[in-house]
């Protein structure tokens, strides 16, 4: 598997005439080698793989990667001064880097100590991972499983009375609970006329009857993220909340039968936008439909109204319309799902009728 990953990356550099690649940020260097831990680096050339690490990781990379040349570097040597040795031992002219990773300094240091020129890679890994494996698949939906669990939890925990802050602890200790290594994001707890906010955070506010709650969670599993939104109403629901709802139930779920191979995400964007505008609520729906996930919460394709990139089968994305009215309150629905010739496949089962919590 990382065999195969790796020389699709050689292929790659082949296209862009770099001798050798460096890579630092975690989700990149990991996916290409099978490490868990981080603060360890991988230097790629045409013929050989180096990963790069300090004795807290050499025992576990040599446990782990075995596509590589593990080597260590001691604590009298900075990790600049080895790989300057590397790539000159290796002949490497153009050294591709992480441009979106390394730092301004970092870039100088490098510069001036590896005697080659730097090339910014502008998301050659990332175009590798857009489409993921049957492995990465059955990851994915694992954590996908992992956050229905916990909501289908949270629909018994939840009352009237409490803070968004206490249903956010217990939605984070649920999912660690279940086998989740960290939540993919920040959870977005967001009641009453917070829920208009599309990133509101967990604050110490006592959720009310009569009031929406939206619950945007996700967990990492084994390196991969899940993303799913639900919105519930505390009590009985007034007809609008009803109306509103029942608009972003609409669009999530046209949107959801458009996400086919060749379709530009632009066209999937606007089968929700469309949707909601045609209802009255255009003004109110300000975000893209959705974003791929994988290794990070955020990755490529992203699902908007100024993307023509075409999907292609096995992209992971999400599917998140809302509608958000400052002063009332707001809607948002969004399942995990993989692009199939069939149209997206959830991933999340969560139901997404309304659902009213006593």
């Amino acid at each position: 598997m990382f065999k195969e990953r790796i020389e699709k990356l050689r292929k790659a550099m082949d296209g862009r005439n770099l001798d050798a690649v460096l890579l630092i940020g975690d989700p990149n260097r990991n996916y290409l080698s099978g490490f868990t831990g981080n603060e360890s680096f991988s230097l790629i050339t045409q013929e050989r793989a180096f990963f790069i690490t300090d004795s807290r990781f050499t025992e576990q990379a040599s446990q782990q990667v075995k596509d590589y040349e593990v080597l260590e570097y001691n604590k009298g040597t900075t990790f600049v001064d080895f790989l300057s040795v590397l790539v000159k031992k290796n002949n490497v002219k153009k050294l591709g880097f992480e441009e979106n990773i390394v730092s301004y300094s970092q870039y100088e240091i490098l510069n001036d100590k590896l005697g080659c020129e730097l090339v910014p890679m502008k998301g050659m890994v990332e175009e590798i991972r857009i489409v993921k494996d049957d492995h990465e698949l059955e990851l994915i939906g694992k954590a996908a499983a992992v956050a229905d669990r916990a909501f289908k939890h949270m629909l018994e925990f939840i009352k009237a009375g409490m803070t968004e802050r206490e249903v956010g602890l217990e939605l984070e200790f649920y999912m660690k609970k279940l086998g989740a290594s960290d939540l993919s994001f920040p959870s977005i707890v967001a009641s009453g006329v917070r829920s208009s906010l599309p990133h509101g955070q967990a604050t110490e506010k006592v959720i009310n009857k009569g009031e929406f709650l939206t619950l945007d969670f996700g967990c990492v599993y084994r390196e991969y993220c899940s993303d799913m939104t639900r919105t519930v109403v505390i009590g009985k629901p007034s007809e609008k909340m009803v109306e509103i709802y029942n608009i972003v139930l609409e669009a999530e779920q046209l949107a959801l039968k458009a996400y086919k191979p060749g379709v530009p995400a632009i066209e999937v964007d606007a089968v929700a936008r469309n949707y909601i505008s045609k209802k009255g609520y255009g003004k109110n729906f300000g975000h893209s439909l959705g974003h791929g996930v994988g290794r990070e919460i955020h990755e490529a394709p992203i699902i908007g109204y100024r993307n023509n990139r075409k999907l292609e089968s096995g992209m992971v994305v999400s599917d998140e319309p809302g509608i958000y009215i400052p002063g009332f309150g707001g809607v948002r629905i969004e399942d995990l799902l993989v692009v199939t010739e069939n149209g997206g496949k959830a991933l999340s089962k969560s139901p997404k009728n309304l659902i009213c919590v006593d």
